[in-house]
């Protein structure tokens, strides 16, 4: 199979497509023949060498994929060779072959074309295991996400909509607003003018940028509101007022997918099976696709993502396998987003 390799930490030039060892299934794993992958900020920090990786894993970059399973381990039952799937990984799937743990695939939803499913499963896992499984989102509540055109933002706001709270939102300009508010949000809060903090309080905050971030964030939170950090884009520091925290009673969470035991991913892939996927096929809630890069050209896709001014995710074709597959069937993506140029906002929208 064909890879792409990081060659050395540095900038998207360091990218290499390369030849590679096909991946055997190990006992409980298969083999998914790699339709498409996408591009996660985490991809971009460990290119950087700013991502240390979990014992075990893939080289190659790559948290999500779509495909057909090619080969099945000792053990595994459910599923059989050819089933189109998607999966959440640790790492590989810029890859045109990858191994995965069974219990960290998914089925293709309804209406959702094999290349779009691509994009599908490291955020629905980001958010409704934060939002949700950590942060217990109810309906009626307010939740602040930052960055709300980025592949989160644009899956947070959609799920907690569909869950019924109120959803406000920070993004750097009156046209990401605009993006914002199409996707459902309630109140967009351009950043760069205004102070998201004079805009609480919330229940619950999802945060992507970290930083001096933290302590706006706890102030604005309500009595027994929860923060949830998931991005450090603003750096690995920030003040905290114990006494916001004391007497408010609210809690402050730090959450990582990637490091997570694969029985944790399994439980939280189960959940989004059965909870986000009914919300997708019903049309509720839709992946938010900014374009598609070719897998060889995986540096391409890096500097569209550090450049900023995509909206939604950015994915990548193994040109091979995907020949014949529609890149967009209208369902689930959003066209308007491709071919956006870059614009403002200097943290959120660069997060992905």
């Amino acid at each position: 199979m064909k890879a792409v390799s990081i060659k050395e930490p540095g900038g998207p030039e360091v990218l290499e497509w390369v030849e590679a060892e096909d991946p055997s299934p190990g006992p409980g794993e298969v083999v998914v023949d790699v339709v498409a992958s996408a591009l996660n900020r985490a991809d971009v920090m460990q290119r950087q060498g700013l991502y240390p990786l979990p014992p075990g894993t893939s080289p190659y970059p790559g948290l999500e994929v779509s495909g057909r399973i090619g080969a099945l381990g000792e053990g595994v039952t459910g599923w059989q060779v050819g089933d189109e799937v998607c999966a959440l990984l640790t790492g590989g799937g810029y890859a045109q072959k990858v191994a995965v743990p069974a219990g960290q695939l998914l089925t293709v939803p309804e209406g959702v074309g094999l290349v779009e499913a691509a994009g599908l499963p490291e955020v629905t896992a980001t958010v409704w295991s934060n939002i949700v499984m950590t942060a217990g989102l109810k309906a009626g509540e307010t939740l602040l996400v930052h960055g709300g055109v980025g592949g989160v933002g644009t899956m947070a706001i959609q799920i907690a909509k569909a869950l019924g709270a109120r959803v406000v939102t920070t993004v750097g300009g009156p046209g990401r607003a605009a993006r914002a508010r199409e996707l459902g949000a309630d109140e967009a809060i351009d950043h760069r003018t205004d102070d998201f903090a004079k805009h609480g309080p919330y229940d619950v905050i999802l945060d992507v940028i970290g930083g001096d971030y933290l302590e706006r964030n706890v102030r604005s939170l309500a009595a027994d509101g929860r923060l949830v950090v998931i991005g450090l884009q603003k750096g690995l520091e920030g003040s905290l007022n114990l006494a916001e925290i004391v007497f408010k009673r609210v809690s402050v969470h730090g959450t990582t997918l990637r490091t997570r035991s694969k029985e944790q991913k399994a439980e939280i892939v189960a959940e989004v099976q059965k909870n986000v996927w009914p919300l997708i096929e019903n049309g509720s809630v839709r992946l938010v696709v900014d374009r598609t890069v070719s897998m060889a050209d995986a540096a391409e896709g890096h500097r569209l993502m550090e450049a900023g001014g995509h909206v939604g995710k950015i994915l990548l074709l193994n040109d091979e396998s995907a020949s014949g597959e529609s890149a967009s069937d209208g369902s689930a993506s959003d066209g308007s987003a491709s071919g956006g140029s870059a614009s403002g906002e200097a943290a959120e929208h660069r997060h992905g």
